[in-house]
């Protein structure tokens, strides 16, 4: 019998970010991806959430390396944390490595990992697997499918793709090698990119967005333009640079992350844009504004991004207003788009005229449709097939093409974060299940809590009321107080009489309770005060008792 392989998945199933793959054999174990995901707008004060790390910090001598798809944040951007407890060396393109290693070295993890370049078509060992890359096209460049050849078989890991035919940088998805792979040894398993499994048709290619480019600078010529898209797109930067270069305007990056992503994509060659082209933000002014263009970070309205500083007019660098035009090359995330409508709103407000998806061809996406999912599944004619990377939605979605191309439904498995997958001589089954929830940062890692965020929520719907009382230790009687702070409930000044009232409610509270225990007095009050407040407003804020003995 040959060896088992086990995958666990921490992330990226049933969600959009998080992604985090563990595949194990031997009892090594070898991660693919390792990436955070941007917070929703329920989760209050939080920047970033993680995988749930317990079940690899639990096995941290037992972890090899971590092998990169791609080089955007939710398949990388979780590292730099994940590093702080454990050890081990990174394996991905060379852009893939550059964008990683700025977040890595910001949080002083540099010294506890080894960054390892591949490139299209090696194959290297790894712990205990012999792992192929194979070029992927996606919005982000240098993307790879990974092909685990295993005593199982060949795992096929499609990584973030899409066909496209011409793209900018010509290295289009390599379906010639995997329909090799699948005739020669057959593929066991595919694990399949499921983001735009609803969608019917194809993807436009990358290079149909410079067209669009190309008409709207000429519409836009004797102003300033400014675009903002992903920091991680280079093809994207690659275009708009193209367009606003042959317009005789020079070029000029907005935000830390587009100023890194830029230099590091030029310094390997994969941005072309000419050093006489290229001006700093700090000396625009010198640059008649019919002459500049502007490529900024904060196309998905993040709060204290360049271009929402540009909206709040509050940008250090850039005061935009009348005849200037604005261009938003994105697609707002899905829980983006009220962030994004507000920075458009903004902008307008300033007299600025703005373009962005809605009203322009601004857009593509980098994952495949449903027809090239399909094409993808008609290549690799897997045994199984696991639908990844994708809201639950999508995934069923996937399942379903899987089913129109001939797949039997029993060879395909839906899974969710935490579970875990063996396949062996027996076949494909879910043999368990580790810790995979939400991890939140707010400041440090861990800092947050579902508790956390619940008062939160409390707070901003409901207000919360601080009651502050004094105490005798022995007897158990007020001596002094109770004072009530309010925040969020009513306004005091307004609400003097109702206030008194809850005074005398927590008063009564004291006096009936038998027992002076710290604990049990703010139990009573918390009861009594809440009791009062819900009758008499309607309203459950958090109420906060304050004891003091004396």
């Amino acid at each position: 019998m040959a060896e088992p392989v086990r995958i666990t998945f921490l992330g990226g199933l049933g969600e959009i970010g998080r992604n985090c793959a563990c595949f194990e054999l031997d009892g090594r174990i070898v991660l693919l991806d390792c990436g955070l995901m941007f917070p929703e707008a329920e989760m209050l004060g939080v920047d970033l959430v993680l995988p749930d790390f317990t079940w690899l910090r639990n096995n941290a001598d037992r972890v090899d390396a971590c092998v990169l798809s791609h080089g955007h944040e939710d398949h990388v951007g979780a590292l730099s944390y994940l590093l702080r407890d454990l050890s081990f060396p990174i394996y991905g393109s060379a852009l893939s490595l550059g964008i990683a290693r700025n977040r890595i070295e910001e949080a002083g993890m540099l010294g506890r990992t080894e960054l390892i370049q591949v490139g299209d078509g090696d194959r290297r060992r790894i712990g205990p697997f012999d792992v192929e890359f194979i070029p992927v096209t996606h919005s982000v460049p240098d993307g790879f499918a990974t092909a685990w050849h295993t005593p199982q078989g060949v795992i096929l890991h499609s990584g973030d793709w899409k066909l496209d035919l011409t793209p900018v940088d010509g290295r289009t998805t390599d379906l010639a090698r995997i329909g090799a792979i699948a005739a020669q040894q057959g593929i066991r398993l595919l694990l399949s990119d499921s983001t735009n499994a609803e969608e019917s048709g194809h993807t436009r290619s990358e290079r149909s967005i410079g067209e669009s480019l190309r008409s709207l600078f000429a519409a836009a010529r004797g102003q300033r333009v400014v675009t903002a898209c992903f920091a991680s797109h280079i093809h994207r930067i690659q275009q708009i640079a193209d367009v606003a270069i042959a317009e005789g305007r020079m070029i000029a990056t907005l935000g830390l992350s587009m100023k890194k992503n830029v230099r590091l994509a030029r310094d390997l060659g994969r941005l072309h844009i000419p050093d006489d082209k290229v001006c700093d933000i700090a000396d625009i002014d010198g640059v008649a504004p019919e002459q500049l263009c502007v490529i900024s970070t904060g196309s998905q309205g993040e709060p204290l991004s360049a271009l929402s500083r540009m909206a709040a007019n509050d940008n250090k660098w850039l005061r935009v207003g009348p005849g200037d035009t604005i261009i938003l090359s994105s697609h707002p995330i899905p829980g983006n788009e009220t962030s994004v409508g507000k920075v458009i709103d903004g902008l307008h407000r300033l007299g600025a005229d703005v373009i962005h998806s809605g009203i322009a061809d601004v857009h593509v996406t980098g994952h495949a449709m449903a027809e090239e999912l399909k094409t993808l599944l008609s290549v690799t004619d897997p045994e199984y097939l696991v639908p990844v990377h994708g809201e639950y939605r999508h995934m069923i979605h996937h399942g379903r093409l899987g089913v129109s191309v001939g797949l039997a439904e029993d060879d395909i498995m839906i899974c969710a974060d935490g579970d875990q997958i063996e396949l062996s001589d027996e076949g494909l089954a879910k043999v368990g299940e580790v810790p995979a929830g939400y991890l939140y940062v707010d400041g440090v890692v861990g800092d947050v809590g579902h508790g956390v965020l619940r008062d939160r929520r409390v707070l901003a719907d409901e207000g919360v009321v601080v009651v502050i009382v004094t105490v005798d230790a022995t007897s158990g009687k007020v001596i002094a107080g109770p004072e009530i702070v309010t925040r969020g409930w009513i306004h005091a000044p307004e609400a003097e009489d109702l206030l008194e009232e809850a005074r005398r409610h927590v008063v009564r509270a004291i006096e009936r309770s038998d027992d002076t225990d710290y604990d049990t007095l703010k139990r009573h009050v918390r009861k009594a005060l809440g009791a009062f407040v819900n009758e008499r407003t309607k309203r459950k804020p958090m109420i906060v008792p304050v004891i003091m003995e004396a």
